[in-house]
């Protein structure tokens, strides 16, 4: 069963992309939105563990916030739009969005 695993919180201030690493299926996806973008910042300890699991799932950003703390899209991560996260949500069996 596919899960999109939805993250908001930042990385920088509690482990729940940590977390949600360890519990990743073969099948599921990260989307990553508001404050959660900042673990795509170069050289941080976030985005090197992202980049250190990348082949093993797929990982998504919301563009609107992506560009509201002015990141760029790293590689081998794809950004989507609002209807884009709607499709997201219909693709996968679940959604676990980690409040």
């Amino acid at each position: 069963m596919s899960t999109l695993h939805v993250l908001s919180h930042s990385p920088f201030i509690d482990s729940r992309l940590t977390s949600c690493l360890r519990v990743l299926g073969p099948d599921d996806a990260i989307l990553l939105c508001g404050d959660a973008t900042y673990a795509l910042r170069p050289d941080s300890a976030p985005r090197r563990a992202l980049e250190g699991q990348i082949e093993l799932f797929k990982l998504f950003v919301l563009e609107e916030d992506i560009l509201a703390r002015n990141l760029e899209v790293p590689r081998g991560v794809q950004s989507v739009d609002y209807p884009g996260f709607v499709a997201l949500s219909i693709r996968f069996d679940k959604v676990n969005t980690w409040l």
